[in-house]
């Protein structure tokens, strides 16, 4: 399974983007799925999560309010809504899916079928 992320663009502080993200092989309904971004001179970091089910998400603090994770198993798909975007949000954003247990869905090297990533850019 490799992942495709897509939605990214340039976009004005306080603006929306929605970014998707489908896998190219099986379908992913088994997996909890995360999201990642990575923005330029800095680590990748953790984003959001959601459970296979979709009933548990789980966000970092920095978009906790703002973004929101959610998922469509029978359209193989996941996505991450993102408002009131702000420069620092500026990154690739990539999801993946995670094959550890709960208490390790936001480590990134529990996370695996990384796709290419999309950019999003904010100006200020």
């Amino acid at each position: 399974v490799q992942l495709q992320a897509s939605g990214g663009g340039l976009v004005q502080a306080g603006d929306s983007l929605r970014l998707s993200c489908t896998p190219s092989g099986r379908i992913f309904a088994n997996y909890d799925m995360g999201w990642f971004r990575q923005a330029p001179g800095k680590e990748r970091e953790f984003v959001a999560a959601i459970r296979r089910s979709g009933g548990y998400t789980y966000y970092a603090d920095s978009v906790k309010g703002r973004f929101t994770i959610a998922r469509d198993n029978a359209k193989n798909t996941v996505y991450l809504q993102m408002n009131s975007l702000r420069p620092d949000d500026t990154a690739i954003y990539y999801c993946a899916t995670h094959r550890g247990i709960l208490s390790t869905i936001r480590e990134e090297a529990l996370y695996d079928n990384w796709g290419q990533g999309t950019l999003v850019t904010v100006s200020s």
